[in-house]
């Protein structure tokens, strides 16, 4: 089973049209207990993310005395550059979510594999994920701690697979997402191969490496290609 974003997002998803006052935003994101919402045009396609980084541009900016001209330091400037947050000076400018938002929006499709979200979110820097269908429409949202959630899986599930994965005379135990592989392989290329598919499943946390083999085939092919 390859766990995809639609196993684990939210369809109960707060968003806000692209003419949604600055006051609804904040009431909106205080209401829901959430940091971030997807914005809508009036078709309901995503056109943007506004956060509560975006609207605390406003008190950020706010001069605390005439002429104070305040400008962020070094590495808040560049992270507002290179990553999610947009220009904060702009935003403190915003009155409607379209003004605010960060634009355009990083967002994911449902049948897309979680491990491709998660590096989706490291790559942009963000904590959250728009999910659209095909014609960009939004259909939820998944969020690190919905990621997580893989984590959670069965041991038995976990076990199931990783047998159905792994192919050989391979023992096979599994406690809170950690397994363990025993037993004796014709060739260590075998075991490893048993190794990297095991680490490879969905809620796998770490795979603990017992498993022996009778010919090194490993060893040999290095001596024959590389280190003669």
């Amino acid at each position: 089973m390859r766990t995809t974003v639609e196993n684990v997002m939210t369809t109960d998803v707060a968003a806000v049209n692209q003419k949604a006052s600055f006051h609804t935003v904040a009431e909106l994101l205080i209401n829901r207990g959430v940091s971030g919402v997807p914005v809508l045009d009036d078709d309901s396609h995503v056109v943007g993310v506004v956060s509560e980084a975006d609207l605390l541009a406003k008190q950020e900016f706010k001069e605390r005395y005439y002429g104070d001209g305040y400008t962020p330091p070094l590495r808040a400037r560049i992270r507002h550059t290179v990553g999610s947050e947009g220009s904060g000076f702009y935003k403190a400018l915003g009155e409607t979510a379209g003004e605010l938002m960060t634009s355009p929006a990083h967002t994911t499709n449902p049948d897309v594999a979680v491990v491709l979200a998660a590096r989706q979110m490291d790559k942009y820097g963000v904590k959250r994920l728009p999910v659209v269908d095909a014609e960009g429409r939004l259909v939820g949202i998944v969020s690190r701690r919905d990621l997580i959630k893989v984590f959670l899986r069965p041991d038995a599930d976990i076990e199931r697979q990783v047998r159905e994965t792994v192919r050989g005379e391979v023992g096979i135990a599994v406690a809170d997402g950690v397994v363990t592989l025993t037993g004796t392989l014709d060739e260590h290329s075998q075991a490893i191969t048993a190794v990297r598919l095991a680490e490879s499943i969905d809620g796998v946390v770490a795979v603990h490496d017992k498993l022996n083999w009778r010919h090194d085939d490993v060893v040999a092919a290095y001596t024959v290609w590389g280190g003669a």
